[in-house]
């Protein structure tokens, strides 16, 4: 039986209960006709009466003529018995049924009683309808899995090697506590997993619990605090103890930062909900009752904000660090996500793995997702290495604009602008080799720069900064270069501001000026502005210092592309033609050689584009702003 089958038979018995006492208290109506009192008097003592039957304050009256009539005696009416025995009327009378205490307590109580019930009903509501109605709660909202419902193990999370070896003891212990035991050892009582989002943190501790063949308990920060003072710390309670009925076991906590967050910073004086969940937690974790068996594995992306007593020895004494996986975990993370994924032989891993940094385990989920999808929705049985390349650019950059009307100009210019990023990317020393250059529209960018790192890069040197910057302003410049300073569009805003910084923070941060020497200048903002810390002389140093850095580097990038105007004037023509054109093509246009076309070109996609690049709409529409924008390296 369903809750709203409950919810329906309890309604439908109030409104019974309802209807009784109604009926059984209302006014009992009569076939009778109602007659008047002074019409009753005159019929006594004209002696038309047979006989009256008399009801409390009411009174059936029968005639001689067998008529019957009905009518009520007036509180101040002494002599009726009198004259009715001296007109010899035959009287009827009736017990005084008066309701029995029971029945006078309930019917004075039921209006409070359903106030209650409904208040009750409300409260459970409110508390999400909990098993156990009401009272129920303050019951823990943990969910236990138990190991045959488990079906996660170690093989279905990759790209997190250290972090599996670091919970591997914790799944020894549970399989054999004696191991650790008998040579005096304590299995750790709290493991904190602390990562960016999508990282696999939780999938993680499913693998604990499912490779120790022991129940899981999970429950989020969040269920634990309510608004009612104690409720949370109640819950913490009644977890531990149906816990430690299943122990061993494990309790998972989903982003315990919210519940977990520093005490006193609020205004309640320290007796607020969430700090008494907090407090009740840190007892259970370690207090006098010992909870052997019971390993608590607690998931948060801000450890910053933790409570310092959640994290010392004793409770969670040992954090997990589940950071974004490089190339290799990429590289195992998309085996996993693929094996259900028909693939085309052209699809490689690798590739796909290298061109995709600071993508978390949910990021190449979805990626591996977006490409079957695109597959499908092409009608193919495969999914091929272009549908994983066309998934990759949604998700970075947005869907394609195909309807977005632009005229020859724009598209020249756009053509320009990341023909300049290309080739400055491409003569810049220690840099990124170039993936594709696009001129087709995405998101808010008209076209996009893609450089490919060959690995995962830990640090960057002084070098490779300044090359970055060269290359961020290589669009901007080869504009200027075309159509002259006062032409240049709007579309290297975001060059400029990552480029700008990239400069400061070489100065402030990273200690690569001469001036300011390696010390670090940046502060953090105190309500005040940032850098409130460093003297006008100083701030004066450091913007002279970034606009060096930029200036070097923006003379740099303009020598280049001066001296290889031809190759820009090459590549706009065949982004022009071909809208893409990859690693390959820009390799043969670095060359000076012929470019060739892709692999899958037609004539008709020839006619296609240049259909849509000649043939467009040739003028701008009016109050749009269509230049392009966001054009940065990416």
């Amino acid at each position: 039986m369903n809750d709203m089958v409950k919810n329906l038979l309890i309604w439908g018995i109030i409104a019974v209960v309802l209807i009784a006492v109604f009926n059984h208290f209302g006014t009992v109506s009569t076939t009778a006709s109602q007659m008047d009192y002074t019409t009753f008097n005159s019929d006594i003592t004209s002696g038309k009466l047979k006989e009256v039957r008399i009801n409390g304050r009411e009174i059936v009256a029968t005639t001689k003529n067998n008529n019957t009539y009905t009518t009520y005696i007036p509180y101040y009416d002494d002599r009726l018995m009198d004259d009715l025995v001296l007109n010899k009327v035959t009287v009827f009378g009736s017990a005084d049924e008066r309701p029995s205490i029971i029945t006078s307590i309930f019917v004075s109580w039921f209006p409070m009683i359903l106030l209650i019930g409904f208040w009750l009903f409300v409260m459970r509501q409110m508390q999400g309808g909990g098993k156990g109605g009401p009272m129920a709660v303050g019951k823990s909202k943990a969910r236990m899995l138990t190991p045959e419902q488990l079906k996660t193990s170690f093989a279905d999370v990759a790209g997190n090697d250290e972090a599996k070896q670091e919970v591997t003891e914790v799944v020894d212990f549970l399989r054999d506590p004696n191991k650790y035991q008998k040579l005096g050892g304590r299995i750790p009582k709290g493991i904190l997993m602390v990562g960016p989002p999508g990282t696999g943190k939780t999938l993680l501790a499913k693998a604990i619990a499912g490779e120790a063949n022991v129940p899981f308990f999970t429950i989020s920060g969040s269920d634990f605090v309510e608004m009612f003072v104690g409720v949370g710390a109640s819950r913490v309670r009644d977890m531990f103890a149906q816990a430690r009925k299943h122990a061993p076991c494990i309790i998972f906590i989903d982003e315990i930062d919210a519940v977990g967050r520093k005490r006193g910073g609020g205004f309640s004086g320290g007796h607020d909900e969430r700090e008494q969940t907090l407090n009740q937690m840190l007892v259970e974790m370690d207090g006098f009752e010992s909870n052997s068996g019971i390993i608590i594995i607690a998931a948060t992306n801000r450890v910053d904000v933790l409570d310092p007593a959640l994290l010392r020895p004793g409770r969670f004494d040992r954090e997990v660090n589940v950071n974004l996986p490089d190339m290799k975990g990429r590289e195992q993370i998309l085996a996993v996500h693929i094996r259900k994924v028909p693939l085309a032989p052209d699809v490689n891993i690798n590739v796909l793995a290298r061109g995709t940094p600071g993508y978390s385990g949910a990021d190449l989920a979805n990626l591996v997702n977006e490409a079957a999808l695109l597959a499908a929705r092409r009608n193919q049985h495969l999914v091929s290495m272009d549908d994983f390349e066309q998934a990759k650019d949604k998700i970075n950059m947005g869907t394609e604009r195909r309807s977005l009307t632009m005229t020859t100009e724009q598209l020249v210019s756009t053509a320009y602008h990341e023909a300049g990023h290309a080739i400055i990317g491409s003569l810049m020393p220690n840099h990124d080799p170039i993936h594709k250059v696009t001129i087709i529209p995405r998101g808010r960018a008209l076209g996009v720069t893609f450089f490919l790192p060959e690995g995962d890069r830990i640090s960057e040197s002084r070098q490779k900064l300044e090359g970055d910057i060269a290359t961020l302003y290589g669009g901007r410049i080869a504009e200027g270069l075309i159509y002259g300073e006062e032409h240049i569009s709007t579309g290297a805003s975001n060059d400029i501001q990552v480029a700008t910084k990239y400069a400061r923070a070489m100065v402030t941060q990273w200690g690569y000026s001469d001036k300011l020497g390696p010390l670090y200048y940046e502060s953090e903002d105190n309500g005040f502005g940032k850098n409130r810390e460093i003297s006008d002389e100083t701030a004066r140093i450091i913007d002279e210092e970034v606009r060096d850095i930029i200036t070097r580097n923006y003379d740099r990038a303009k020598t280049i592309l001066t001296e290889n105007i031809d190759i820009l004037h090459a590549m706009k023509d065949a982004l022009i033609k071909y809208e893409t054109i990859d690693s390959n093509q820009v390799a043969q246009l670095m060359a000076r050689q012929p470019v060739t076309p892709p692999a899958d070109w037609t004539q008709n996609d020839e006619q296609a584009v240049k259909q849509a690049s000649i043939g467009g709409n040739p003028k701008p529409q009016r109050g749009i702003d269509i230049a392009p924008d966001d054009n940065a390296e990416q």
